[in-house]
């Protein structure tokens, strides 16, 4: 191994660290992919990890100036095929490898910088938010598990904004407590958080579970190697919305919602037996 390939392998290692330390829902999915894949995924999350909390934590700091420097480091590693910064290292290598679009990678910048402007979205920008924030990573991840099969991706793909989108959504509902008490953050459109119901509750989630019967269509013709590893965070995030589901619009908002480890360690099985049944 050369100074080069040390420097990469360590760049990669450094994004799946920060992938098991920040995510237990998506570094057990990741882990249920074909060990092929995990590298290229650990990269992908890393970098969009990177690029949210410096939006979303460094609340002592300048923020604006911050995100942009982050955006022209990014493009920077992309044409020049290394970064000195790790994470952009590790996400350059799987951009080029798999011919993942800048389009793609616009629009996720371009949603992090609004985190930075924006905090009551309206209908547009609240697409363009989903979008840009997470339907776009569903469709980096999707790069990585088509492999170059151009047809597999383009029938994949409304499937797979479908399932960024509900992972999104729910998050915004996991998270309603710190984004509006700590962040001053309203995401979905003309709601206030504060006069919260139970029917504008019923409707966003009407809302997340289209999203989420239409990303599990996409996943049973996922291919073998990335199948399980998909499902198994598909699991994990439909268990966290119907504990949502589950409260009233008044506990949403009192703490952050989580699922217990144990409770995880058995939706794992679960899921272990579900795909064993070939019931997905």
């Amino acid at each position: 191994m050369n100074q080069q390939e040390l420097f990469d392998s360590v760049s990669v290692k450094i994004s799946r660290i920060i992938t098991n330390h920040y995510s237990t829902s998506f570094s057990l999915g990741i882990y249920c992919l074909d060990k092929s894949l995990r590298d290229p995924i650990y990269a992908i999350y890393g970098f969009v990890r990177l690029a949210d909390e410096i939006v979303d934590s460094f609340l002592d700091y300048d923020r604006v100036t911050l995100i942009k420097e982050f955006i022209q480091e990014t493009y920077q590693a992309i044409d020049r095929r290394i970064s000195s910064n790790p994470v952009l290292n590790a996400f350059q290598k799987v951009v080029h490898e798999y011919d993942i679009d800048k389009e793609l990678i616009d629009a996720f910048l371009m949603s992090m910088e609004m985190d930075t402007k924006r905090e009551q979205h309206d209908e547009e920008s609240f697409k363009q938010y989903i979008y840009g924030s997470a339907e776009v990573v569903g469709l980096m991840c999707l790069k990585v598990f088509a492999e170059k099969n151009r047809d597999l991706y383009e029938d994949l793909l409304p499937h797979a904004r479908a399932l960024g989108s509900a992972f999104q959504k729910v998050n915004f509902l996991r998270d309603a407590h710190n984004d509006y008490k700590l962040l001053g953050r309203i995401y979905f459109p003309e709601i206030d958080l504060e006069n919260l119901n139970n029917e504008q509750k019923s409707k966003i989630e009407e809302d997340i579970e289209k999203d989420f019967k239409n990303a599990f269509i996409g996943i049973k013709k996922l291919p073998y190697k990335a199948k399980f590893g998909v499902y198994v965070a598909y699991v994990y995030y439909y268990s966290l919305f119907n504990k949502i589901k589950s409260l009233s619009h008044q506990e949403i908002l009192k703490k952050r919602i989580r699922i217990p480890n144990f409770q995880k360690a058995l939706l794992l099985l679960k899921s272990m037996i579900n795909y064993k049944l070939n019931f997905i």
